[in-house]
């Protein structure tokens, strides 16, 4: 089981969603910043490095969100999902393929990492979107 986090970082009724690069596990689908919790790392800890290095952004870590389970053929994850919200700095690429603010309406329209499915549907209810689309 290999322990994950990610946050949900919001701008009024958009949320940051990044693209993974084209050469990793999963390449090219989209998925929340976030990364592996490192031994000796609490959630929020992993959660705070892991956007310092993925977007050069420093966050302030909210309550969870949502936590999943997922098997994927080469790993088993359990993600955890933070409310997030940027303290300081504009989100730059410095890991993924791209970033977008996206609204809970245009979910549909891009290729999530499959153990973000889960959260993407209480998202949509959440915003009175829901649908078994996403």
């Amino acid at each position: 089981m290999t322990e994950v986090v990610a946050a949900l970082i919001r701008d009024g009724e958009r949320f940051l969603i990044c693209q993974r690069p084209a050469h990793k596990a999963r390449g090219l689908l989209w998925e929340f910043v976030g990364g592996k919790v490192e031994p000796g790392e609490t959630g929020p800890q992993a959660l705070i490095r892991e956007c310092k290095e993925e977007l050069d952004i420093l966050i302030d870590v909210g309550p969870v969100y949502l936590d999943v389970m997922h098997a994927y053929p080469d790993l088993t994850v359990h993600l955890t999902l933070y409310s997030a919200s940027i303290v300081s700095g504009v989100p730059r690429l410095l890991e993924h393929q791209d970033l977008r603010w996206i609204t809970a309406g245009e979910i549909p329209r891009y290729d999530f990492c499959p153990a973000d499915r889960e959260i993407l549907e209480r998202i949509l209810l959440d915003a009175g979107e829901g649908s078994k689309d996403a």
